[in-house]
């Protein structure tokens, strides 16, 4: 996900973040601390990222169909490392250890991109072991976070991470627009300087982060049983299954992006901005989002980001409405990942008790990366075979039907029992 003009604009947006009484009162150290990792890791990720469909398609020759698989298997592959590592935390109680394992595997795929030179099976290849680090770190990270939050404020907490989460997101392209721009082609040179900046993100989460916030119980963690029975909790359950058919309506961001780069016939080497704007949108919405999820509903806010995507996909059926209507799309699927993304986390940690919040973080983690997978491969598919428009279409339904059957299981399971 994943041009800042004035650095002044980033300090004002986290400057609240810092205040004592903020810090003390809602917004826990661990959490701000967590939010420097992710922002230092998405830093190093998305300079990397950003540029990859673009060179699949033009540099490599990939159809839309190929470039599916390849950015479904890049979300998918960290599925079964999430569900794996979100039940090891848990039962051995080392959030932190696992999180660390995932971000250093991160790290250590970048210095693997500098060996790696000019061979693009083998830069595949570490791409996705990139991703399985991910996958690693995500639901024991997520653990942390709320571990650490009053369950009144999960909402904001998750909020302030994925704000600073995408300000890394937002800057990486840049780094990477910069490097290339005053040395074209060094790609060698992203690499570099995307490992570097991962190991200090890696080096905040092992120095910095404590151990095991919260009062956490004594003893050995949830058993393999337990944690295979989250789903049998009707409220659980149908959280893990509405964000699954979301996933599988949704466009993938590779696929938007390029889908907005031939409409409007941008030069290639604005498409990584596409992703800046995006960014910047998310950024600066995920806080007061967050905020407003936590006093409103957090189910409500999670459907009307969804909802956000359906202009969007409609602008990419109408004739071209320039950078204005451009504009408004970026802006548009930022906020609608300001309403989905730590939201859904945070409708989930409030369902799921201590012992098992890793281990069902991970469930909806796994759940979403294969129906993000199933999307990337469906839509390419259809794109390939049936052309972009019909692809949109088809999206643009199942979308529809999708948020239906997910207003229809948040109010039948509102009167069920919340934790997990």
């Amino acid at each position: 996900m994943y041009h800042v003009q004035d650095s002044s604009a980033l300090v004002a947006g986290h400057r609240a973040l810092l205040r004592p009484r903020a810090a003390e009162r809602r917004v826990p150290r661990t959490v701000v601390l967590l939010g420097m990792t992710s922002l230092l890791t998405d830093i190093s990720s998305e300079m990397v990222a950003a540029v990859l469909p673009l060179y699949l398609v033009y540099a490599a020759g990939f159809t839309p169909l190929q470039l599916g698989i390849v950015d479904g298997l890049y979300r998918g592959a960290a599925a079964l490392a999430a569900l794996a590592s979100g039940f090891t935390a848990d039962r051995r109680r080392r959030h932190k250890e696992v999180a660390s394992l995932g971000y250093g595997l991160s790290a250590v795929c970048k210095l693997g991109l500098v060996a790696a030179g000019g061979a693009a099976g083998a830069i595949g290849a570490i791409v996705m072991l990139d991703r399985v680090g991910k996958g690693i770190r995500t639901a024991p990270r997520d653990a942390l976070i709320s571990l650490s939050t009053s369950p009144n404020n999960l909402g904001l907490a998750f909020g302030v991470h994925r704000a600073m989460d995408t300000t890394g997101a937002m800057l990486g392209p840049l780094v990477a627009f910069g490097i290339l721009a005053l040395a074209p082609l060094a790609f060698g040179s992203v690499f570099l300087v995307s490992f570097c900046i991962a190991v200090i993100g890696l080096g905040v989460i092992v120095l910095l982060v404590p151990r095991r916030p919260g009062r956490a119980a004594a003893g050995p963690g949830p058993s393999l049983r337990v944690a295979a029975g989250l789903l049998v909790v009707p409220r659980f359950r149908a959280l893990v299954a509405a964000a699954s058919l979301l996933g599988v309506a949704t466009i993938s961001d590779a696929f938007l992006y390029l889908a907005l780069q031939r409409q409007l016939e941008l030069s290639p080497m604005v498409f990584p901005l596409l992703f800046v704007g995006a960014s910047l949108a998310y950024m600066l919405l995920a806080v007061p989002v967050g905020r407003l999820a936590d006093r409103v509903g957090r189910g409500r806010v999670f459907l009307a980001g969804y909802a956000l995507l359906l202009p969007v996909y409609a602008s990419l059926l109408a004739p071209s409405g320039g950078l204005v209507a451009l504009a408004i799309a970026l802006a548009l699927v930022g906020a609608s990942y300001a309403a989905t993304d730590g939201v859904l986390a945070a409708l989930a940690s409030a369902t799921l008790d201590e012992d098992v919040r890793g281990s069902g973080l991970a469930v909806l983690t796994t759940a979403t990366n294969l129906a993000r997978f199933l999307a990337s491969v469906g839509f390419g598919a259809l794109w390939t075979f049936a052309g972009l428009h019909t692809a949109i279409i088809v999206c643009g339904v199942a979308l529809i039907v999708a948020m239906v059957v997910t207003a229809v299981l948040f109010i039948a399971t509102r009167e069920e029992p919340a934790r997990a």
